[in-house]
């Protein structure tokens, strides 16, 4: 019974050693200790936007599998630190994440994202609006 005992207690440690995820990183930004500050922010899956203005040297970490963005505030170049990597990304939908969220991603990120207009931008978030009832 003991050398059963002894053969369970073994499997389980070596099933736990073996079954472990080993990207368990999150993305993260890190801001450059020496130059600007980036706006970065992500939007949960019940659609509503985490952002801040990241300073020198302070860090952001974006939980795993959600949309995300990082914009530089200056007009000169940023260094970030990034990390991305999942096992298990998930999906997402882009578009509707990235314009129907609350509150609203700023119109500068989605324009220099997609390079468009602010027009171009409010005609896509007003046909991926919610239809009223």
């Amino acid at each position: 019974m003991a050398a059963v005992v002894t053969y369970l207690v073994i499997f389980t440690v070596i099933s736990s050693a073996l079954a472990y995820d080993p990207d368990m990183l999150q993305d993260l930004c890190v801001a450059n200790t020496s130059a600007g500050e980036l706006d970065v922010g992500f939007i949960t899956t019940a659609n509503k936007l985490i952002s801040k203005t990241v300073k020198k040297g302070e860090v952001f970490v974006f939980p795993r599998g959600l949309v995300h963005f990082q914009k530089n505030n200056d007009d000169k170049a940023a260094s970030v630190i990034s990390a991305f990597n999942s096992q298990l990304p998930g999906t997402q939908s882009i578009a509707m994440t990235l314009f129907t969220s609350t509150p609203a991603v700023p119109d500068n990120v989605l324009t220099k994202a997609f390079q468009v207009g602010t027009k171009e931008i409010d005609k896509i978030k007003t046909k991926l609006a919610p239809k009223k009832s």
